[in-house]
């Protein structure tokens, strides 16, 4: 649920900033300001909505270290057993 809210709420502002551009205030200090502060919102959503799905293990394919380890054969120590004439 949590997801779904962060990734609404960091679409909202990406909204108002396409408004701000249709508008025609972007050109105006006010207009450069209000985008900064939107965008900075949309990041903040938009970074714990990737924490979010990256604690979910839906990522899992970005981390290349752990899918390479993983696919790599392990080696196993062979153990020598010892003979019969020997203990």
């Amino acid at each position: 649920m949590m997801l779904v809210i962060s990734v609404v709420l960091g679409i909202v502002p990406l909204l108002g900033i396409a408004w701000t551009i249709v508008t025609g205030t972007v050109t105006t200090v006010d207009g450069l300001f209000m985008s900064l502060i939107l965008l900075t919102l949309s990041a903040v959503f938009f970074l714990n909505a990737f924490w979010e799905l990256r604690d979910r293990g839906a990522l899992a394919f970005l981390d290349k270290k752990k899918v390479a380890a993983a696919a790599a054969p392990k080696a196993t120590a062979k153990v020598a057993e010892p003979k019969e004439g020997e203990s």
